[in-house]
Parts: structure tokens; C-alpha cells; sequence
């Protein structure tokens, strides 16, 4: 049996490890001539966090993601994906999980480079909350 998938998930947080996933998601789209949803999630807890470091962050502008989402497809393929851009702001596991369920995709890849220490044990690693809880296969994809 071949697996053909017709909706994938991309989720982006500009890494060089979500470019790698990018590389494989898009790949895949042409592939088997997929709907590719890109997606952004701001990480709402970063603006929520009541210190002066993080009040003077600017809050990031939604429409100048969308653009960045889609120029982050390659030029010479971006006219043969049908790709969708999804910025969100929230917690980015959830936020994942969610729209995967939401646009009911067959597979979501994504970067992977784990966390250390106290950051780990404290908020956990996206990538491993997606795998525990996707409501579809999840291919993550390392950097070397």
C-alpha cells in the first residue's frame, strides 16, 4: 500500500531545523500534489510574561508573517504548491494539534532540536508534545 498524503502541515519557527522540515513537507506536497498549510504560532506566553524585558517586545505583525511563510517556499516551486499560511498566537503545542485536527491533515513535519536542562523540564519540547498528541503520523525532521 502506498501512503499518499493530501494535507500536510508545516509547522515554521524560522530555524534552520524547520527549514529542513520545510524542504521534506514541500517535497512531498509536489509529490502527490498536497494542499500545504505553513504555519506560524507566536508563543503567547512570551507577550503575557509581565517583566520590562519582555513589555518592550513589539508584538509581531500577523500580515508580514502570512508574506514570510509564503516566500519561505522556493520561487521556482511556489506556483506549483497549493500552499495556505496560518499565523496564530497561543501555546505552540496546542496550537499545532489543533489545526491539525481543524484542516484534518494526513501528516505533520516539523523541525526537531531539543531543549535542555530546565527549559525542558519546565515547558517541554514542541516536536515531542506534537508526537504525543497529533491526531495524525508526525515525520520530524533533525538537523545534524
Amino acid at each position: 500500500m502506498i501512503t499518499t498524503f493530501k494535507k500536510i502541515l508545516c509547522p515554521i519557527d524560522y530555524s534552520e531545523c524547520s527549514a529542513k522540515a520545510l524542504r521534506y513537507a514541500a517535497g512531498l506536497a509536489l509529490k502527490d500534489s498536497s494542499k500545504l498549510y505553513l504555519m506560524h504560532v507566536i508563543d503567547k506566553r512570551i507577550y503575557e510574561y509581565e517583566e520590562p524585558m519582555y513589555e518592550a517586545l513589539p508584538r509581531p505583525d500577523e500580515a508580514r508573517l502570512k508574506e514570510k511563510l509564503t516566500e519561505s517556499i522556493p520561487k521556482e516551486i511556489r506556483s506549483d504548491i497549493n500552499v495556505e499560511t496560518i499565523v496564530t498566537a497561543g501555546i505552540p503545542a496546542n496550537e499545532i494539534i489543533n489545526a491539525a485536527r481543524e484542516k484534518e491533515v494526513d501528516v505533520i513535519v516539523m523541525g526537531t532540536h531539543g531543549r535542555t536542562g530546565i527549559a525542558h523540564a519546565v515547558m517541554g519540547s514542541v516536536a515531542e508534545n506534537v508526537v504525543r498528541k497529533a491526531p495524525c503520523p508526525v515525520l520530524t525532521v533533525r538537523h545534524p
